[in-house]
């Protein structure tokens, strides 16, 4: 891990890439040249010359899955200064959205990125939002500029764990 990699990542927290399950993760409206790989991945988020980008329109719909429970803490989204994302939308644990249905449910919470948000300082999430996230969608609405294309460089995702009982691991205590 680069030193500037560590000096994002908030106090506390850790990256979720190690807990996101890769099989189930999907994003609407994206360019077939410029997947979601591209910002998610580790080491291809760290490329600069690789970007998520819409296809259609300037909007995307990103469904994250995880293979355990997690509380997310913040993000980062870095993106170019006139495409990168504005108004990002995050749902903690609803399956199965698309754009025709995307505005039916209140987001648990909202982001007005910023030119200093773009450039990779992560932004906190109302915590009490996402304390037991199986699933996360981020909703990109719009881009900075208004222009038809967005592009995303890297998306970071910090929180930490739910620690949960292992019930195979219980011991039945016998009475004596």
């Amino acid at each position: 891990m680069s030193a500037e990699s560590a000096s994002e990542i908030p106090k506390g927290q850790v990256d979720l890439l190690d807990f996101i399950d890769w099989s189930g993760v999907q994003c609407l409206n994206q360019s077939s040249t410029h997947s979601l790989p591209n910002a998610l991945k580790q080491g291809y988020r760290e490329d600069a010359g690789l970007n998520l980008e819409s296809d259609a329109d300037e909007q995307l719909l990103i469904y994250i899955p995880f293979n355990q429970v997690i509380k997310l803490h913040s993000f980062a989204i870095k993106g170019p200064e006139e495409e990168g994302p504005k108004t990002v939308k995050f749902f903690s644990n609803k399956e199965h959205m698309c754009f025709s249905n995307v505005n039916d449910f209140p987001p648990s919470d909202t982001a007005e990125l910023t030119e200093e948000n773009l450039k990779g300082k992560p932004v906190v999430l109302k915590y009490v939002k996402f304390q037991n996230v199986r699933s996360l969608t981020i909703f990109v609405e719009d881009n900075q500029s208004g222009s038809e294309v967005t592009k995303v460089q890297k998306i970071a995702l910090y929180g930490s764990t739910v620690e949960t009982t292992d019930m195979k691991g219980l011991k039945k205590i016998e009475d004596h």
